[in-house]
């Protein structure tokens, strides 16, 4: 499964420089990193966020020599820190900054808290801000990526906002590097749509592809079916609680939820992230059971799987979960037809994989033939795609609105575009495919921020 626990870490900086009347102070600088430092681990520390500061580094525990660089270069290895945020305190050192971040090789975030302290005779003692660009033209000369907060309080919601964007960068950055996608089957034959190159999503971003053979899946399940009985009890009781049901899915609840069971083992045993699964029509034909409700039931456990083996899927999905922190469920909703009434209205849909949790309250809640029918409830979206053409990889993503529509089968959700047309263009001109993730919130800037640390991707936007 994902992780989505961070440790950041906290480097506060000052200019190597002897201070002069009105700028440059030393004490001044220090005790704006002790406090920024102490305020950002008290407000925004939790369960899955931690962080290693320089406390005992140097005196100060503010770098500000190449010495120091080392010594904080050491610490946050040694720590295994996620991602670092430089905290420019005064007008900051280029160099120490640069050899920071190139000697941590995580995503770094630069940020200079505003400068707020004026004195009558005109002194400043800080000048952070104009510190700032200097940092930042040494990290692009070193051609070291950064994320950036733009200057304010650091009790402001501005750096809030910002920070937490880039908490969302690191965590898709710490997921996406390494990550391991089970491949269970092979496409349906028809599906040339989700065609892929293992090679190479090895080689460009180190992501680790492991064959599941179905033939292992299907001796696994039919041993779940033998050996479990009493936990499929449990489960078929569960899926009987929440839906309306046709005549012909009851006998076969048990089926239904060793799916549940089985892909549990499946990303247990080959330790995997994210599950890219053959479904339609192998599974039915093998064992006489249709996976989409265990795949709704899976998304709620946090599980990241996507449908007819579709690779770059899992990998969106599994990149909009950690867009989100976690703390949002990715679905796999592929642009179907358009409304119609509204030409920027679309029917984002599939046969009955999404998240249970995701039903618009108060709608009917069906399953049939072993598939889900629901409406997904309102809000804002994230519409992403993950995908290659001629080996150049890029992110589509733009964002949608729920809005009514027709009742169909399904899980789906009728979504309105500013400009349904592009992105249509997008869909048949390429990379992309029909088949597109979808998670509640707008995480586009935060996807546009993880692109900068991933060089063999492009952020691609819809012209709206």
């Amino acid at each position: 499964m994902l992780n989505y626990r961070l440790k950041i870490g906290l480097a506060p900086m000052r200019r190597d420089v002897t201070p002069r009347p009105g700028i440059f102070n030393w004490e001044k600088a220090e005790a704006r990193g002790h406090r920024v430092t102490e305020y950002i681990k008290a407000h925004f520390a939790d369960a899955d966020v931690t962080f290693i500061d320089l406390a005992g580094v140097n005196p100060v525990s503010v770098m500000y020599s190449e010495a120091d660089a080392e010594r904080v270069i050491e610490r946050f290895t040694a720590e295994k820190v996620d991602a670092v945020l430089i905290i420019n305190c005064n007008f900051g050192n280029e160099e120490v900054a640069a050899q920071v971040a190139r000697g941590v090789g995580k995503p770094v975030c630069i940020w200079a808290p505003v400068d707020d302290e004026f004195l009558a005779d005109g002194s400043r003692f800080t000048d952070s801000q104009c510190g700032i660009f200097g940092v930042s033209r040494q990290l692009q000369r070193f051609n070291i990526p950064f994320s950036f907060i733009e200057t304010c309080a650091v009790e402001s919601d501005i750096f809030a906002k910002g920070f937490d964007e880039f908490l969302s960068v690191a965590c898709m950055v710490k997921n996406f590097t390494g990550m391991r996608i089970a491949q269970v089957g092979m496409r349906p034959k028809p599906f040339c749509s989700v065609i892929f190159n293992e090679g190479e999503l090895m080689q460009r971003f180190g992501l680790q592809v492991v064959p599941v053979n179905l033939a292992v899946v299907i001796d696994r399940y039919n041993k779940i079916l033998a050996e479990r009985d009493a936990e499929l009890e449990a489960g078929a009781a569960l899926l009987a609680s929440h839906y309306e049901m046709d005549d012909l899915t009851p006998p076969l609840l048990k089926k239904v939820f060793a799916f549940v069971l089985l892909y549990q083992w499946v990303f247990e045993t080959y330790r995997v992230q994210a599950v890219s699964a053959e479904c339609w029509t192998a599974m039915q034909l093998a064992v006489g059971a249709m996976p989409c409700t265990a795949y709704s039931i899976l998304a709620d456990m946090g599980y990241i799987i996507s449908c007819e083996s579709d690779m770059h899927g899992a990998i969106t999905m599994a990149l909009l979960a950690c867009a989100a922190q976690g703390k949002k469920i990715p679905f796999f909703g592929e642009f179907t037809v358009r409304h119609p009434d509204d030409p920027n209205g679309e029917l984002l849909w599939h046969c009955g994989p999404f998240a249970y949790s995701l039903k618009k309250e108060g709608c009917a809640c069906k399953n049939v033939n072993m598939r889900q029918w629901f409406q997904v409830k309102d809000g804002k979206f994230t519409v992403a795609r993950f995908d290659q053409d001629d080996g150049k990889y890029s992110l589509l993503a733009g964002t949608c609105e729920s809005t009514e529509g027709p009742y169909t089968f399904g899980t789906y959700l009728w979504a309105m575009f500013k400009n349904l047309t592009a992105w249509e263009r997008k869909l048949v001109e390429g990379p992309y495919i029909h088949h597109m993730a979808e998670i509640e919130g707008d995480y586009t800037e935060e996807l546009r921020e993880f692109c900068k640390f991933v060089p063999a991707l492009t952020l691609d936007t819809v012209e709206e």
